[in-house]
């Protein structure tokens, strides 16, 4: 994780970040990356079949964890119906939890934290967009999965399509399997946890929490184990584009700022001047022009002779008629 201190964090370190500026930044970000999760959903037939070569070259490796982990969860409910629990809650909770938990007692570290998470997330959407994959789940009954959020639906509130709510699988790009950001932020909680936890439970947890959300991902026939290989390389970019990221919010600001300054300088001015009279007075009109409530010079007491009405020649006021 960047370093709170390194080049381009120092200057966002030092003023402490609001959360009714935070709020609405994570929300927007969030309801962008969902948006475009929707909008990007591909041809099925290229993510099914960018699927089958997800699983070809696992086979190939030897890396097959997928099959015996999903016919357990199938085989043992004990084990099926908390994992699907643990699939459709805990990404939504335990990630914004640990969010909030570093804004509030380690704000030093909260805006690298905050941008390693968004850019690791916006990285994971071009992956979606460049490779949409079809999950293990969705394959044909041929390949030897089971979808065990179907399965085990009675158990929960979701339906057969992903973890959404009954009757919104709609809402939800079932073909974005290709990185496994369910595994990326796990690992985002984990790293968190084990690095500003401070003490042996939160260790643990930021150790186990990622291993089981792998476990659990494959298991569930949600992702490829391939899938979760992804999402913590999507995560480790994350990590490296971060201080990139920082210097530039940096500089943006500061240009804005710097173009803003002028003009809140002249509103600065004429806020402050707002009570003084409109014509200065050193104002000159025209002869014969006066202003609103202008007063006659030529009748102020002590007026020389200058300031006085037209001469008798000599010297002596003319009579008033």
């Amino acid at each position: 994780m960047p370093r709170a201190d390194a080049p381009g964090t120092e200057a966002a370190s030092r003023v402490r970040p609001r959360w009714w500026t935070e709020l609405p930044l994570i929300l927007l970000v969030y309801a962008c990356y969902s948006a475009g999760r929707l909008l990007v959903r591909g041809d099925v037939s290229d993510a099914v079949g960018h699927g089958l070569a997800v699983l070809r070259v696992e086979k190939v490796l030897h890396l097959n964890a997928e099959h015996p982990l999903n016919r357990l969860f199938t085989s043992e409910p004990w084990l099926g119906v908390p994992a699907d629990f643990w699939y459709a809650s805990l990404h939504y909770l335990v990630t914004p939890l640990v969010l909030v938990w570093v804004f509030r007692s380690r704000a030093v570290r909260y805006r690298a934290a905050r941008t390693w998470l968004l850019t690791s997330t916006f990285i994971g959407l071009i992956g979606f967009t460049v490779l949409p994959t079809c999950p293990p789940r969705l394959l044909a009954p041929a390949h030897g999965f089971v979808d065990t959020m179907a399965h085990y639906s009675a158990y929960g509130w979701w339906g057969g399509e992903a973890s959404a709510p009954r009757g919104l699988g709609g809402m939800t790009n079932q073909y974005a399997a290709m990185p496994s950001l369910h595994v990326g932020w796990a690992l985002w909680c984990g790293v968190l946890l084990w690095r500003f936890g401070g003490t042996r439970a939160t260790r643990v947890a930021g150790v186990v929490y990622p291993l089981v959300t792998t476990v659990v991902v494959m298991g569930t026939a949600n992702h490829y184990l391939l899938d979760a290989v992804a999402g913590a390389v999507v995560m480790g970019a994350g990590l490296v584009v971060t201080p990139y990221v920082l210097r530039g919010a940096e500089r943006a600001r500061g240009a804005l700022t710097a173009g803003l300054a002028p003009v809140a300088t002249a509103f600065a001015r004429r806020s402050a001047g707002s009570d003084s009279p409109v014509v200065s007075g050193g104002c000159e009109t025209s002869a014969g022009e006066r202003f609103p409530r202008q007063r006659d010079e030529r009748f102020r007491p002590g007026a020389g002779p200058d300031a006085s009405p037209a001469d008798t020649g000599d010297g002596a006021p003319a009579p008033a008629r």
